[in-house]
């Protein structure tokens, strides 16, 4: 199995563990207190939404991943969402390492 699909199955994983916030307005919360580790945003997104989330990240140096698509993502947590923060060290580090090796 690609490490693509596996970061997606993780995605599902952490999605039933409740340790994932979607959609834009609480992504950008989790951001700003501080709890978001990882956040995934749909490359084909708004531009604004795509400016104003990865903006945000950069400021609190959060880890964006923007390599999925809205349908990809969609599918892997079972709702439509667009943009996807990761609540959990041991998920998000585990995402990161599959996309980099």
């Amino acid at each position: 199995m690609e490490n693509r699909q596996k970061v997606l199955n993780l995605l599902g994983l952490a999605k039933r563990a409740g340790k994932l916030v979607t959609g834009e307005e609480l992504v950008l919360k989790q951001i700003r207190n501080g709890q978001a580790r990882l956040v995934l945003l749909a490359s084909d997104c708004g531009m604004s939404t795509m400016k104003k989330i990865s903006n945000k990240c950069d400021s609190y140096a959060v880890n964006i991943i923007t390599e999925f698509t809205k349908q990809e993502l969609s599918i892997a947590i079972g709702q439509s969402r667009t943009v996807i923060a990761v609540n959990d060290a041991g998920f998000s580090k585990k995402m990161l390492q599959l996309l980099e090796a």
